[in-house]
């Protein structure tokens, strides 16, 4: 007969080798049998609630997943989106996370997250879901992105926001009216109006 621990390891592995302490229990596990994994060096606990395989190995976007797993009402904005949509060149150096005006930003020990707080309305808008290593993943979509790199030109670069605007619309096939409704939330519009002008 398998043990609970057998079972909770098996339990890791169908969920791409990182779990939440409160996913753990949710589903019927006691703390004892991850208690005895951690003994057995077969589970590390990586963050606050948050364990992994010892044997882990990273797919194809394990920081993405390990900082929304630590940030529940966190999307990926900016550097971190552009990134994951291949529209930047450049290496984000930390997961850049959006999360509502006057919420409290967890601390996060693991990966380096930099945390941005976005308006209600804009932080609602075009939220795209994503599954990676069988978790599901927020991000922003590219044409709300473009947008957000605007509002937060002054942080990441216009260079940036200009690049991948163009790589959008000339390489990803985002219509310019897409990111023109996120431009109007975000009221960078009249900024995003005249470059894409320029380009079509």
């Amino acid at each position: 007969m398998r043990t609970r621990t057998q079972e909770l390891m098996s339990f890791f592995q169908r969920n791409g080798g990182i779990v939440r302490f409160s996913t753990i229990l949710k589903a019927g596990f006691h703390p004892d049998s991850l208690s005895a994994l951690e003994k057995k060096k077969k589970v590390e606990k990586i963050a606050r609630g948050l364990y992994r395989v010892t044997d882990y190995t990273p797919g194809s976007h394990p920081d993405l997943v390990i900082a929304s797993l630590q940030t529940p009402k966190g999307i990926v904005c900016l550097l971190s989106a552009l990134s994951f949509y291949e529209a930047t060149s450049e290496i984000p150096r930390y997961v850049d996370i959006a999360i509502p005006q006057r919420t409290h930003a967890n601390r996060i020990k693991y990966p380096p997250v930099k945390f941005y707080r976005f308006a209600l309305k804009s932080w609602e808008a075009g939220i795209e879901k994503h599954e990676i290593e069988g978790h599901e993943i927020k991000v922003y979509s590219l044409a709300k992105t473009i947008a957000d790199c605007f509002k937060f030109r002054n942080k990441i670069g216009v260079n940036v926001a200009r690049n991948a605007l163009k790589v959008a619309v000339t390489e990803k096939g985002i219509k310019p009216k897409e990111i023109m409704k996120y431009a109007k939330i975000c009221r960078v519009d009249s900024i995003i109006k005249p470059i894409l002008e320029a380009m079509i």
